[in-house]
């Protein structure tokens, strides 16, 4: 019987079905979806952890087309939004909104701008000086007068007793100097503005070490919650500020001139050094502002 010559036909079946493997495309996105939970997770955070004003400084921030000085495409760079700077620079920022918020960067140099003799191009301002250069003299004269008053305390044998009632902070206003009654000691005698003798001695030391400066000074008056007899016609509001300028009196007369003095006032009880108890003695005392330039 002889062979066939016709062709070998294979047919071959491919059984389709089952899940069978999709690769790791499903990893991708899950971690893109993990990260975008925690980046909201972050935010949430943040927003409970901060209060309203910082909020709004945020947003400021992260409003520049608001402010008509920023151009598109400046935005980064030495000519852009931040000049250059590190974005943890305060003064890198160009908006009054600077960095206070969840940094909390803001110190009391870089409040507030140029205001009077605002910077030009040059640098300097109507008056010839760059407002950095006036910040740099204050920061200076406050360091150096903080040092002078802390060496004349502990070198003064009448005042070195008196040191732990004074208080030296700098605030945005500038360099405050507080002095503070003790349930032992009071500046004033009581119900008057009539000083000790030691805390005129020492409201005179604080005078000869700010007569030279060019610095404007406030002074407040504060008392505590202890009230006068109602038929006494006296309150706490003449007796703080009554008190404030009697600090004023002495200081000028012991060489801060009388153009020197920008602001003399009495607040009463409503500012408290110890908020937790309104009639502590510590609530008794002077504060002394050397004003920023």
């Amino acid at each position: 019987m002889a062979k066939s010559d016709a062709p070998i036909i294979v047919i071959k079946r491919v059984k389709k079905g089952g899940h069978g493997h999709h690769g790791g495309a499903w990893k991708i996105a899950l971690a893109d979806m993990m990260t975008a939970m925690m980046a909201f997770f972050l935010l949430m955070w943040l927003l409970g952890a901060s209060n309203e004003d910082q909020r709004k400084s945020v947003a400021d921030y992260f409003r520049p087309s608001s402010h008509s000085q920023i151009q598109f495409g400046e935005l980064a760079g030495s000519n852009g939004l931040l000049g250059g700077r590190s974005v943890i620079d305060p003064d890198g920022f160009p908006f009054t909104a600077k960095q206070t918020a969840l940094l909390e960067r803001l110190t009391p140099e870089s409040e507030g701008g140029t205001q009077e003799g605002e910077t030009g191009q040059d640098g300097k301002g109507q008056g010839g000086q760059g407002e950095s250069g006036k910040a740099k003299q204050d920061r200076e004269n406050f360091e150096k007068l903080e040092k002078d008053l802390k060496e004349k305390l502990s070198e003064n044998k009448q005042l070195k007793s008196m040191q732990d009632q004074v208080n030296i902070t700098r605030e945005k206003d500038g360099l405050r100097i507080e002095i503070i009654d003790k349930a032992d000691y009071s500046m004033f005698r009581l119900g008057t503005n009539q000083l000790d003798p030691k805390a005129a001695q020492l409201l005179a030391e604080v005078a000869k070490s700010i007569k030279d400066l060019p610095n404007k000074v406030a002074i407040r008056g504060h008392t505590d919650s202890l009230g006068f007899a109602a038929d006494s016609g006296r309150n706490n509001w003449t007796l703080s500020t009554e008190r404030a300028d009697a600090t004023r009196q002495l200081m000028q007369g012991s060489g801060v001139a009388y153009q020197r003095f920008q602001r003399i006032e009495g607040v009463a009880d409503t500012a408290p050094f110890v908020p937790a108890n309104p009639a502590d003695p510590r609530n008794r005392r002077v504060s002394i502002t050397v004003l920023n330039q």
